[in-house]
């Protein structure tokens, strides 16, 4: 299993998926992290509505079973699963902590915070 968080600092989840910098990439086996890389968020958000390229983006992560970030819009949110990857918002702000939970099933998505 593949798991992507996005983050600038790989520390920090972003606070917006098409914004962030790019995306920690954690593959799990048995419950445990056999290895981790970062990759560049290719298509992010420039600043102006509208300009994120959601093939770029998802076609970056298209290996990945999930995506975590804090806040996403429901257009990225639908074309995620619509790729099989399955995007979860949450509250949580560490990467770390988000991973943990999410192995553990302890990790909420808060789809309400969609916009």
């Amino acid at each position: 299993m593949k798991i992507a968080i996005a983050s600038d600092d790989k520390k920090l989840i972003s606070h917006h998926f098409g914004k962030a910098l790019g995306f920690v990439v954690f593959e799990i086996e048995n419950n445990k992290v056999i290895s981790n890389s970062y990759r560049e968020n290719i298509g992010k958000n420039s600043g102006e509505c509208g300009s994120c390229n959601h093939s770029a983006m998802i076609n970056n992560i298209q290996d990945c079973d999930y995506v975590i970030s804090y806040g996403m819009g429901q257009r990225i949110y639908n074309d995620l699963i619509m790729s099989k990857i399955i995007p979860l918002v949450t509250e949580e702000c560490n990467v770390e902590e988000a991973l943990n939970k999410l192995m553990n099933n302890q990790l909420v998505n808060r789809k309400d915070k969609l916009h």
